[in-house]
């Protein structure tokens, strides 16, 4: 048997179960159960996903379960998963990308242009909010949290007048039809990681690691080596907001570029800049673009948000 834990949410039992379908098909007589969970930072909806402590709050009861044995495997989404795993564990799997970008659902006919003056878009993101802010700086950023769900239904009740959400969990829970633009990499530079699932498993569970090796990605593997290494170096946390898209190029994936952003949570300021180098260098690419941002004006914005790099 094989156990995956996941949070008990509609979009995250999603991405457990198409894992689960996964490795049934390549493995028959493999029984799969789901091992439902809600998370820290699942419970604790008030204030800020930075007050609250990051991202990894998504992932920490999942991993506990890996590490207890109460499951052999964990189904993340990869942007909520810090840079840091704990001794033990690490990603086994990543599953081919979907669409990385973000995208507007808003209660307005048309894109971001036709928001009216003023109008409140909520994102618990600081990267999404300091983009937005630079594209529309009279907007109202709403730190909004809860599941995609919870946020759509905020949405229709008028609490709100948009969201900014991830086109790929749109996509996944059958919700297009609602996007009312998607955002191109140029207008708003996606999170890390943004579109791919991540498998954790045992270090040592060499059983476990070997069933899911069919699942794995390569292109997945080389867009997350560059994208992770930048934001590793950056700080590697969601208390900042840093941005990165890498794009893997054939053939044979022989070259990556990656674009990265660094910048002020109110907007005021940003740098960004891109790359290009060997798909099998895909880590050093983006710990050499972290390095020209820091020197092109990201240290300082990074030191203003207290953060050392």
């Amino acid at each position: 048997m094989l156990r995956i834990a996941t949070r008990n949410s509609p979009l995250a039992l999603y991405q457990a179960e198409f894992v689960a379908a996964g490795l049934r098909r390549t493995h028959p007589q493999l029984r799969v159960e789901l091992l439902p969970m809600t998370t820290e930072g699942d419970r604790r909806l008030s204030g800020t996903l930075v007050a609250v402590g990051g991202k990894g709050l998504f992932v920490k009861e999942l991993e506990q379960a890996l590490l207890e044995g109460r499951a052999e495997a964990a189904v993340h989404s990869m942007k909520d998963v810090p840079a840091q795993l704990p001794a033990g564990l690490c990603i086994t799997a990543l599953l081919a990308a979907e669409d990385p970008r973000d995208a507007l659902v808003s209660r307005h006919p048309g894109g971001l242009a036709e928001l009216p003056q003023g109008a409140r878009v909520g994102t618990a993101s600081l990267r999404r909010r300091a983009q937005l802010l630079r594209l529309r700086p009279d907007l109202r950023p709403i730190e909004l949290r809860g599941n995609l769900g919870t946020r759509l239904r905020r949405l229709d009740a008028g609490e709100i007048d948009a969201l900014i959400l991830a086109h790929a969990g749109l996509a996944r829970l059958g919700l297009t039809a609602r996007i009312s633009q998607t955002f191109e990499p140029e207008l708003m530079l996606p999170a890390i990681a943004q579109g791919v699932i991540g498998i954790e498993t045992r270090v040592s569970d060499e059983i476990t690691r070997g069933r899911l090796s069919v699942l794995h990605d390569s292109g997945s593997a080389l867009r997350l080596a560059a994208e992770r290494a930048l934001g590793a170096r950056l700080g590697g946390a969601c208390t900042i907001p840093v941005a990165g898209h890498a794009v893997v190029h054939r053939p044979a994936g022989s070259r990556v570029s990656l674009t990265g952003l660094v910048a002020a949570a109110d907007g005021s300021r940003c740098v960004r800049g891109a790359i290009e180098g060997a798909a099998e260098d895909a880590a050093a690419v983006g710990i050499q673009l972290a390095e020209r941002l820091l020197e092109s004006g990201g240290r300082e914005i990074l030191a203003a948000l207290g953060v050392r790099a």
